[in-house]
């Protein structure tokens, strides 16, 4: 969609979510901006003012799917929503807990916040047949990857279900794109303590997502050089990507 003027962005407060927001901040649009950080989250929302945009920041947690609905309702109902952008995310390491709490956290963030966000508003822009809803996954969820399988695992489960949403409301009216971007700065990736090749910034991410979103792109996947290398790995044999696998930096 072109120049949306009401945007509705989960973790807004940092990484791709904020550099997101102060992209689109601009006199005329309303932003709303949800977030668990109140004080990164504010000084985001500041920052969005400071470019003529309506800020309305929202502290909460895409866990609660009540609260999640209610935020959603009360924004489609002040402005409809031209665009939602489902960003928020985590991402663990084995030194964060047993891999069954870690996976059991990973999803409930990064696929239950998925549906938190996605679900209501896919409901009330259907029934105006106009908005646009963006999934933000990763090219981690093309291959899971051993230092982190939960969040490749969660990545690839919302990958492929923003994928299938793009057919399902396409007839409704309502856009859908899946962004798949490989290692931006962030708070996850400043976890990692290995070379992540063709690292970028989280504004430049924005303005190929924001690029992307306004020709409806259904999958926005980049920098193109790790997006290729991930090509030839998910179509390499088994054997050949067991042997890399046992190699590959751990988180």
């Amino acid at each position: 969609m072109k120049n949306p003027r009401s945007i509705l962005i989960t973790g807004a407060s940092s990484g791709i979510g904020a550099a997101l927001a102060r992209h689109y901040a601009a006199p005329g649009v309303t932003l709303h901006l949800g977030g668990r950080d109140q004080a990164r989250l504010e000084a985001v929302a500041a920052d969005c003012a400071a470019l003529g945009a309506a800020c309305l920041p929202q502290v909460l947690d895409v866990t609660e799917r009540g609260a999640m609905a209610a935020w959603i309702a009360a924004a489609d109902e002040a402005a409809p929503l031209d665009l939602v952008i489902a960003n928020a995310g985590i991402g663990e390491s084995r030194h964060d807990g047993t891999m069954s709490d870690i996976a059991e956290r990973t999803f409930a963030v990064n696929v239950g916040g998925v549906f938190h966000t996605v679900h209501p508003a896919a409901e009330r822009m259907a029934a105006r047949r106009r908005g646009q809803i963006a999934v933000i996954s990763s090219l981690a969820g093309y291959q899971g990857l051993a230092s982190t399988p939960a969040y490749s695992a969660s990545k690839a489960a919302v990958k492929a279900y923003a994928e299938a949403l793009r057919g399902l409301l396409e007839s409704e009216g309502v856009e859908v794109s899946v962004v798949c971007p490989g290692f931006v700065v962030s708070g996850i990736t400043a976890r990692n303590d290995f070379r992540m090749p063709f690292l970028m910034s989280a504004e430049r991410a924005a303005r190929i997502i924001a690029r992307g979103l306004a020709a409806n792109r259904g999958r926005i996947v980049f920098p193109w050089q790790l997006m290729l290398g991930v090509r030839v790995l998910v179509n390499l044999p088994m054997p050949a990507i067991d042997w890399l696998m046992r190699r590959a930096p751990r988180k």
